[in-house]
């Protein structure tokens, strides 16, 4: 067993019937937490699944004392003032130029918001006839916005060399770094320089725990921790000098996955902030709390129109778990910056569920050429780095099939002559042809464009300025993030993939999902600490037998054996339930219809050392 300093941070097992109590889950991250409200959602039907996976996402705008009355929520007082005063250092930059920057940064589903509203405020600026001032850094470069590269996230120094790149020759640099659960080393190393050099940087830490919650824990290529810096920038803000923007927003329908509210509540945060400084800037005049507000309040009623639709979401999600139960794939095909939300849930499926890169994917319909900081990192890098028109029409369409299911998602605005082409190209290979259409008042479908089941989310119309338009854009981008969130989520459920609100067939990509893990083998089985680190690390290195050598190595070299594995959390699960060796473990895993019901069999059969968490009978098998 190692006894190494870098498992110290990990709390011992606690005993049966303990993890809602104070000793352990009131420890955890509030990202990491296990929301009470899904504490059933593997039993749930799609119905279910889309109201309860609603009500998660609606406690993005509780109020506080509403909920976890001792933290900081979106609107409590504390949170916009911070806002607004990061407003008004971005008007600060806005009104010279020339020498200025805004970063936009993050790992994974953060670094891929940061593409994504980078994207959306130099078009905006473009519009007006200035100088685009927005540029964004994500771990792992371009790559990592079209396919899932979870590990670059986990190295501090590499964040540093590519913020260093961007804002050569810069005189002032903002940059917003986002970790939801205030963990990724990438943007942790990107603080703590911009502390270092605070003559040119100005550091913005955006997550969703409060700063006593930040990982503690050491940072392999990084001398502070997560938890340091974050404190450190708590002590600067003092002086405006560093800002920390980290409300409440309550743990995730689908526990740690961070790409569900943490994204969307990212998005809400900082389209706000960014917008409030945009729309006052040209009048001279500092962003008001009452335009934070107005703005907010859009995203609130956004989250109402949306899940309006709940029970054609339903037949959405059922459609798409028939899909891939039968082995088929999902494409999601979306214009212009809907495009970019349908990537992201694609390649985030990969890591959250253990899926295949082809099972569920985004393409971008639309000009893209200005999109990407290197998109010469895209070209001809192979089959998972494809997501454009071109990509669609050579890789996918020739290859489609009946049980295929391919989504289209747009607005009445795009060019619905392109629209239809497609649509009918797709007819010719399946007759699974969904569509998720957002309009404004006063428009309707041309009557030769013709879904077999559609989505459509109708908006009002909003008399804003320019700027203001964007507001509108925002909520159906957001629109869209919860609609393919909750399917694609919701999907995997149906398939198994779930145990009570857990992902138990995670892809272990990175240091923060290795930890999780962890987790999940102490909830589940009961065992102690040791025995969970053991089991682990035997699952991740066979059939290679475990040496003092492995069990003393840096958490990053079992991460990098566990990135080309798979269903390793389910079989180190079932080998500590069962007592048996890592083959027979996944023997058994490989002969259950699905990774939980493996998992099931094994709490309810003899020879565990004492109960874990109780678990019901499972759901019946999807139809």
């Amino acid at each position: 067993m190692p006894s190494t300093k870098r498992f110290q941070h990990v709390i011992e097992t606690p005993k049966p019937g303990e993890w809602e109590l104070s000793g352990y889950e009131a420890a955890m991250p509030i990202t990491e937490k296990s929301n009470p409200l899904t504490r059933d959602l593997d039993k749930a039907d799609a119905g279910k699944i889309v109201q309860l996976l609603g009500q998660c996402d609606a406690e993005i705008f509780q109020e506080e004392g509403q909920a976890m009355p001792a933290y900081q929520r979106l609107y409590s007082e504390s949170v916009l003032t911070t806002m607004l005063q990061v407003a008004g250092k971005v008007q600060e930059v806005l009104k010279e130029p020339d020498e200025g920057l805004v970063v936009l940064s993050g790992g994974g589903t953060s670094g891929r918001m940061a593409f994504l509203m980078s994207v959306s405020f130099n078009q905006l600026m473009t519009g007006l006839g200035q100088k685009p001032l927005y540029t964004y850094l994500i771990a792992g470069g371009d790559r990592s916005v079209v396919a899932s590269r979870e590990g670059k996230e986990d190295s501090a120094l590499h964040g540093i060399e590519e913020l260093k790149k961007v804002a050569a020759g810069k005189k002032r640099v903002i940059v917003m770094a986002i970790s939801a659960g205030l963990s990724a080393p990438f943007v942790a190393g990107q603080m703590d320089y911009c502390m270092d050099n605070i003559a040119v940087f100005l550091p913005v830490l955006v997550g969703f725990n409060p700063v006593n919650m930040a990982r503690n824990d050491p940072i392999e290529d990084w001398s502070s921790t997560f938890r340091q810096v974050a404190e450190r920038m708590q002590k600067m803000q003092e002086k405006q000098e560093a800002f920390v923007l980290n409300p409440a927003v309550g743990p995730e329908g689908l526990s740690g996955s961070s790409r569900m509210k943490g994204g969307s509540t990212t998005k809400i945060l900082l389209e706000t902030l960014l917008l409030a400084a945009h729309k006052t800037v040209d009048r001279g005049i500092a962003a008001s709390p009452r335009c934070l507000l107005e703005i907010l309040r859009t995203f609130e009623r956004a989250h109402k129109v949306t899940y309006s639709q709940s029970s054609k979401i339903a037949t959405l999600m059922k459609q798409v778990s028939t899909s891939l139960e039968k082995k088929g794939r999902v494409h999601l095909v979306g214009w212009q910056n809907l495009g970019i939300i349908a990537i992201m849930d694609g390649v985030e499926c990969i890591h959250t569920f253990g899926s295949d890169f082809r099972d569920i994917r985004g393409f971008l319909i639309g000009d893209h050429s200005d999109m990407f900081n290197q998109k010469a990192e895209l070209t001809n890098q192979g089959p998972q780095f494809t997501f454009s028109q071109e990509d669609f029409l050579t890789s996918i369409l020739p290859s489609l099939r009946e049980i295929d299911t391919v989504i289209f998602i747009f607005t009445l605005d795009d060019n619905l002559t392109e629209v239809q082409t497609l649509v009918e190209q797709v007819k010719e290979k399946t007759s699974n042809i969904q569509a998720l259409v957002h309009s404004t008042v006063g428009q309707s479908l041309p009557a030769p464009l013709k879904f077999p089941s559609i989505i459509s989310i109708m908006w009002p119309l909003l008399f804003f300025e320019y700027e203001g338009n964007f507001v509108q854009k925002f909520q159906r981008e957001l629109s869209t993030k919860w609609v393919l969130n909750t399917v694609s989520t919701g999907a995997h459920v149906l398939l198994g993939k779930i145990l009570q609100n857990h992902m138990l067939d995670l892809h272990i990509g990175n240091s923060k999902l290795f930890w999780r893990a962890l987790a999940l083998l102490q909830r589940f089985s009961g065992q102690s600490k040791a025995l969970c680190i053991e089991s682990l690390l035997q699952a991740i290195h066979f059939p290679q037998p475990l040496t003092d050598e492995i069990r003393a190595a840096p958490i990053s070299s079992h991460i990098q054996v566990a990135r080309e594995k798979k269903q390793v959390i389910p079989v180190a699960l079932v080998s500590l339930l069962s007592r048996c060796s890592i083959p027979t473990a996944q023997a058994r895993v490989a002969a259950a219809p699905s990774v939980c019901e493996a998992v099931r069999n094994a709490l309810a059969g003899p020879g565990r050392k004492r109960g874990a968490e109780p678990l019901e009978a499972s759901r019946p098998a999807v139809q």
